[in-house]
C-alpha cells in the first residue's frame, strides 16, 4: 500500500457509501481487543481545519462499546470479491464469536493508531475521534428518517480526524 494525503484522496464521496460498504473497526490491535462492523452510512469532509470521516453506530451494536472506550478507529474499503465477508461482518455480532475469522479477513497493525486495519483492504483510513453526538429525533425535519428507526435506537455520530490514508496501487 502507498500513503495518500487526505486532501488528495480521489474518492466519489457520495456514491462510495451507496454502492460499497466499509468496515468500521475500533479497539487495540496489540492487545487483541477490537471489534469491527460493516457500515454503509457516513461521510467524508473537511471541518475545523481537519479532514474527517463521520460514521454512525447504534448503541445496541457491540462495536459501540469499542468506539466509546478507544480514541481511534479505522474505516476500510475492500475489493468487490470480499462482499460476502463484509455481509458476514454486518450480520453477525462479535459478542457471539470470532466473526472476523469466519469472514476470512486478516487484521493487521495500522501505521499510526491502535485500531487495526485489514490485509485484504484496498483502502485504509486511520482516524482519531474528535467529536461525537447523538441523533435527536425531535430534530428530524424529514419525517421519513423515522422509518430507519423502528426500535428507536438512534445512532451516535462520530467524527474522526483522518491521520493517515493507505491505498493499494490499483
Amino acid at each position: 500500500m502507498k500513503q495518500v494525503k487526505p486532501l488528495s484522496l480521489p474518492l466519489d464521496s457520495i456514491n462510495i457509501w451507496d454502492e460499497d460498504w466499509f468496515l468500521l473497526t475500533a479497539g487495540d490491535f496489540a492487545t487483541g481487543k477490537f471489534n469491527t462492523m460493516t457500515i454503509g452510512w457516513g461521510s467524508f469532509g473537511y471541518m475545523w481545519k481537519k479532514p474527517y470521516v463521520s460514521v454512525v453506530v447504534r448503541p445496541t451494536r457491540y462495536t459501540y462499546q469499542f468506539m466509546e472506550k478507544y480514541d481511534t478507529f479505522t474505516v476500510t474499503h475492500f475489493p468487490s470479491q470480499h462482499k460476502k465477508a463484509l455481509a458476514i461482518l454486518g450480520a453477525k455480532s462479535g459478542r457471539d464469536g470470532d466473526k472476523i475469522a469466519e469472514a476470512g479477513l486478516t487484521p493487521i497493525s495500522s501505521h499510526a493508531i491502535a485500531a487495526p486495519s485489514f490485509a485484504e483492504a484496498d483502502l485504509s483510513i486511520e482516524c482519531k475521534k474528535i467529536y461525537y453526538n447523538d441523533f435527536d429525533p425531535q430534530k428530524f425535519i424529514d419525517k421519513t428518517i423515522f422509518d430507519r428507526y423502528p426500535q428507536k435506537d438512534y445512532h451516535r455520530v462520530y467524527y474522526g480526524e483522518i491521520l493517515q490514508i493507505w491505498q493499494t496501487e490499483e
